[in-house]
């Protein structure tokens, strides 16, 4: 009887091995799930090529969809996505969600942060402090901003400045689907930073146009993080995802 059973589990595994790695992979996980969010000038699909992987490594994802009209409302996004994720969850923020990130990551079902090309702000610190520090980024020239503060990229800022190492046609969709970022955004302090109370990661964009990849390094000291550098634009979750998303997995561990 017990060897029958046996063989029967030996079926089982053979018939459905492709569907048995992934909970196998899994298992070493210690976040359940990814909440990718967002930065300035993207909506959610910049995650699209990220997004396969970690699925893949068996984790749950998911892409916010910030407004980027305030610190507030994007942090309040964020902490709608994390309240309904099965956790423990790993917070990826790229860009500006790094201040959201170093907010919201407070939540007590967060495992751990992931900057990716992002800013890293201290408690008490703006997105403003923390660039203040730093020369001005030539990419500046190419946001046009209207009537209202809000902010958008040049189709020459994208191709130029924001996904340079992408190609035309990327960088064409990047434009048509950038989010209107408010420059109020600017100026609201950080109540507490959370990369001060939990795991830190960092990929580091050594050939960002929008991000100085200088201030990249000292937010990594700053924050004790494991850093990888990536040779590649601001947008290095698109054109180099594989590496982008071994990070995530290694912070989910």
């Amino acid at each position: 009887m017990r060897s029958c059973r046996s063989m029967a589990n030996s079926i089982v595994l053979v018939g459905f091995l492709a569907v048995l790695i992934v909970p196998a992979r899994s298992a070493e996980l210690a976040a359940k799930t990814a909440i990718l969010v967002h930065g300035a000038f993207a909506d959610g699909s910049s995650w699209q090529k990220v997004i396969p992987i970690l699925v893949k490594a068996g984790l749950k994802v998911i892409a916010v969809q910030n407004p980027l009209d305030s610190l507030e409302n994007d942090v309040a996004f964020t902490k709608r996505a994390i309240k309904e994720a099965e956790g423990p969850v790993v917070l990826v923020g790229h860009s500006w969600a790094g201040v959201v990130i170093t907010e919201a990551g407070n939540d007590g079902k967060v495992r751990s942060l992931v900057y990716v090309a992002a800013y890293a702000p201290d408690t008490g610190e703006s997105l403003r402090d923390v660039v203040s520090k730093y020369p001005a980024s030539e990419a500046r020239k190419s946001f046009l901003q209207d009537d209202e503060g809000y902010l958008r990229l040049s189709d020459e800022g994208v191709a130029k400045y924001f996904a340079p190492d992408l190609p035309s046609s990327d960088q064409r969709l990047i434009g048509a689907v950038q989010g209107r970022y408010h420059v109020r955004t600017f100026t609201s302090p950080v109540s507490r930073a959370a990369w001060r109370e939990r795991p830190t990661f960092s990929v580091v964009s050594t050939k960002d146009l929008i991000i100085a990849p200088q201030l990249q390094r000292d937010q990594v000291k700053a924050a004790k993080a494991r850093a990888i550098e990536v040779a590649g634009s601001h947008v290095v979750m698109l054109s180099h995802p594989q590496q982008v998303a071994d990070h995530i997995i290694r912070a989910a561990k």
